[in-house]
Formats: C-alpha cells, sequence, structure tokens
C-alpha cells in the first residue's frame, strides 16, 4: 500500500510541473502576437487626440449638415419711445347726491345703474310744508303792496296841499317816508318769498351732472335730511374717464418737453401690457415729486366710448414722449450680447452667418432699434444661436407672415452641385 501512495504523489508533482510550465509558455508567447492586432487601431486614433477644438461637424466650413435658422429683414420706420407706468382709473366727476331739505321721500324715479344727463328727476320730498311756507310769504309781499299802493296816493295828495297850503309840509314829507318804509318791506317780502320758493324747488331732487347711477342708498318712505352722511345716490361720470399714474422723477424733463410741445398721447393697455383699451391725452402733471417714493402724479384723460375704464380698476398706462424718425429696427430676439457688447447674426450670401457688432439705440420686449452698423433690408437671424459661430453654414427659413412675394428670391442652383434649399417648411 505504502508503494502505490508515493506513485500517486509523484504523479500529482509531474501533473503540476507541466501545468506551471504551460502557464509560463503562455505568458511569454503572448506579446509576440498584439502587434498583429494593434497597428490597425493605433493610427486611427491618435490624429483624434492631437486635433484641436473645432465646430460641431454640421457647421464645418465647406460641407456638412446647415444649421437651420428663421431670418427676417431690419426695416426703416418711425418708432415711438413710450413710458410705462401703472395707474388707478378715476371718475372724471364724481357727486355723491344728498337732500338740502328735511322731509319724506315721497318718489325715487331713478333705476340702479342707470344712465342720467343732467337736470333729470331723481327723487322727490314732500313738498307740503315747503308748499305752505311759500303761500305764506307770497301773502304777505301782496299785503305789502296794497299798503304801498295806499300810501303813494296819500302822498300825492299831501304834495299837491302842501303847495297850496292847504296842508303842512311836515305832513308830506312823513308821507313820503313812509312810502320808502313800504318800499323797503315789500324788497324783503320779495325776499323771503324768493327763499320759500328755492327751499320747494329742493324738495324735486335732479341729476348735477351726466352720468351712471350707483347703487341707491336711500329707499322710498325714508325720512331724508341734509345731515346724512351717506347721500341718496352717488352719480359717476364715465364718459370721458381720467387715469392717475406715477412715473419716476427721471422721467419728468421727457415728459415737460413732451407736454409743452403738445399733450402727450397716453395709451391705457391690458394686463398683458399690449392689447390698448383706451386711447387718450396727458391732462395735468402734478406740481411735486412724492418724495417718500421718487414718483411724480400724472392724470390723463380718455373718451372711454366703449366703458373698458371703469372707476378703481388697475391698468397699464404707455405714455409717449417722442417718436424716433426714420431708424433701422430689427426684432428684439435678433440681438444678441457679448463681452465686446451687442452683436447681431447678419446672413451673408444665402448659406452663411457673419457676427456683426451693433450699436442699439432702445429695445423693448418686441424690437430694438440699431442706431449704427446695419442698414434696412439686411437680414438679420432671430433663432438657432446655439450652434451659430462667424461664418457658420446655415439654412435660412423666412420669419413667419412674410409671404413669398416678400422673401428674397434664392438663386436656382450652386457652384459644385448642391442643390437650391427650401425657403422655409414644407406647406
Amino acid at each position: 500500500m505504502s508503494r502505490k501512495r508515493v506513485a500517486w504523489v509523484a504523479v500529482l508533482v509531474v501533473a503540476t510541473a507541466a501545468a506551471g510550465a504551460a502557464y509560463v509558455w503562455a505568458q511569454n508567447r503572448a506579446p509576440s502576437q498584439v502587434p498583429s492586432q494593434v497597428p490597425s487601431q493605433v493610427p486611427s486614433q491618435a490624429p483624434s487626440q492631437a486635433q484641436a477644438p473645432s465646430p460641431p461637424a454640421g457647421n464645418a466650413r465647406g460641407g456638412g449638415i446647415a444649421t437651420p435658422v428663421i431670418a427676417e429683414a431690419a426695416k426703416r420706420m418711425d418708432v415711438p419711445s413710450y413710458l410705462d407706468g401703472v395707474g388707478t382709473v378715476q371718475a372724471y366727476n364724481s357727486v355723491t347726491v344728498r337732500t338740502q331739505v328735511e322731509g319724506r321721500l315721497i318718489q325715487v324715479a331713478f333705476r340702479e345703474g342707470q344712465e342720467v344727463k343732467r337736470g333729470d328727476l331723481l327723487a322727490r320730498i314732500d313738498p307740503t310744508v315747503y308748499k305752505a311756507q311759500l303761500d305764506q310769504a307770497e301773502a304777505k309781499l301782496a299785503q305789502d303792496t296794497a299798503q304801498l299802493a295806499n300810501a303813494k296816493l296819500d302822498l300825492a295828495r299831501y304834495t299837491k296841499l302842501a303847495e297850496t297850503n292847504y296842508t303842512t309840509r311836515q305832513q308830506a314829507d312823513t308821507q313820503r317816508a313812509t312810502v320808502a318804509q313800504l318800499e323797503a318791506q315789500l324788497r324783503s317780502d320779495q325776499a323771503v318769498v324768493d327763499n320759500a320758493r328755492a327751499v320747494l324747488g329742493y324738495t324735486t331732487i335732479a341729476a348735477p351732472i351726466d352720468g351712471r347711477t350707483g347703487l341707491r342708498l336711500v329707499d322710498e318712505g325714508n325720512i331724508v335730511q341734509p345731515s346724512d352722511a351717506s347721500g341718496l345716490v352717488v352719480v359717476t361720470q364715465l364718459k370721458p374717464i381720467s387715469v392717475v399714474f406715477s412715473l419716476p422723477q427721471q422721467h419728468l424733463r421727457a415728459v415737460n418737453a413732451a407736454f409743452a410741445r403738445a399733450r402727450p398721447e397716453a395709451v391705457v393697455t391690458n394686463d398683458d401690457g399690449r392689447s390698448p383699451l383706451d386711447q387718450g391725452t396727458l391732462e395735468v402733471i402734478d406740481n411735486q415729486i412724492d418724495q417718500t417714493t421718487g414718483t411724480v402724479k400724472m392724470k390723463a384723460t380718455f373718451p372711454n366710448a366703449e366703458l373698458r375704464l371703469w372707476p378703481g380698476q388697475f391698468v397699464n398706462v404707455r405714455l409717449l414722449v417722442r417718436t424716433l424718425k426714420d431708424v433701422v429696427v430689427v426684432p428684439s430676439a435678433a440681438v444678441q450680447r457679448g463681452p465686446d457688447g451687442p452683436f447681431v447674426y447678419v446672413v451673408e450670401g444665402e448659406d452663411r452667418a457673419k457676427l456683426r457688432k451693433v450699436t442699439v439705440g432702445s429695445q423693448d420686449d418686441v424690437q430694438a432699434v440699431i442706431a449704427q452698423n446695419l442698414e434696412a433690408g439686411e437680414r438679420v437671424i432671430t433663432t438657432g444661436f446655439a450652434r451659430l459661430y462667424d461664418g457658420a453654414r446655415i439654412a435660412v427659413s423666412e420669419a413667419a407672415g412674410q409671404t413669398p412675394a416678400e422673401r428674397p428670391q434664392r438663386p436656382a442652383g450652386r457652384p459644385g452641385g448642391q442643390r437650391q434649399r427650401s425657403q422655409g417648411p414644407p406647406s
């Protein structure tokens, strides 16, 4: 048995030694096989690692896929310059109708929200007491008028008798004084009559202005008096209507200059700041600046023919202070900002983008006025800036809204066999 075990151990030792020799042989053999596989890969990778960064392949000069962009021609036009503010609509006139006499309200002659004219009947107060006072005053006037007439006849008699010495001159003078006294009393009676007639007239309440009535504040049958704080109804004039708004004090000089030429145009816009609600004129510039806010109040008047403006409404106001004549205008989206200032991409030829620095005169969210370095008719790019650079190859589509007749015509073919590009999306 011991001999068999020795034989098995010898076999295991030989097998282990053979496996080790095979492993060493394989490791020494592997490097000789690498050159046959690597040379085909190394030359293709080395140049790409040595190259400097370049524009995307689609924008490479001389070929590749062109960047799709939209372009729009610069225009020459008159551009209005506005100042924007926020204001509150106020009634042009507003009157709280109150009674001037005390009494029972016997008639309400208006409907809530009714359009009324100056002098239209609004309400009536019981006139019985005031009619009696007028009658009493008129009766007193008639009584004193009769006494005056009799006194004048006596004066005429005493004057003639005094001339013939049938009576004394003193008696004639006394009668003359009585006539003067009665004439003064007559004037006093007439004043009482006029006052009573006016008080009686206050029992009929009429509209003081043209306007619209509000909610009724007192119902028929109530006792009303001048001391009532609420009154009967509020009448407001809505045509025309006013808007009070504020502008920063820095703009006061420009507004005053525009106001000196003519009353500046004012436009009330919707919440989006673009849709106009009404157009009017600036009427008043306040005579002092609010030191707490650094703003100055202004009031503009609007016709409000369609009743789009309502008292208490908050609105946006645009005030025209000047108009830039015959300037070059491009969409605001075309103007880009860089370290050296604003610039635009101009379509050069038919398929190249040219970076051009410009001077912007004024700009809003819709359009920009280019003061220098751009002419009317040149096409500027308004979209697709992410892959653009100076000299990039582009595929131009015209801005929406241009008719085929307004779009620049492209040549039928190009050198090198390139086909004509599409002028826009297929219809």
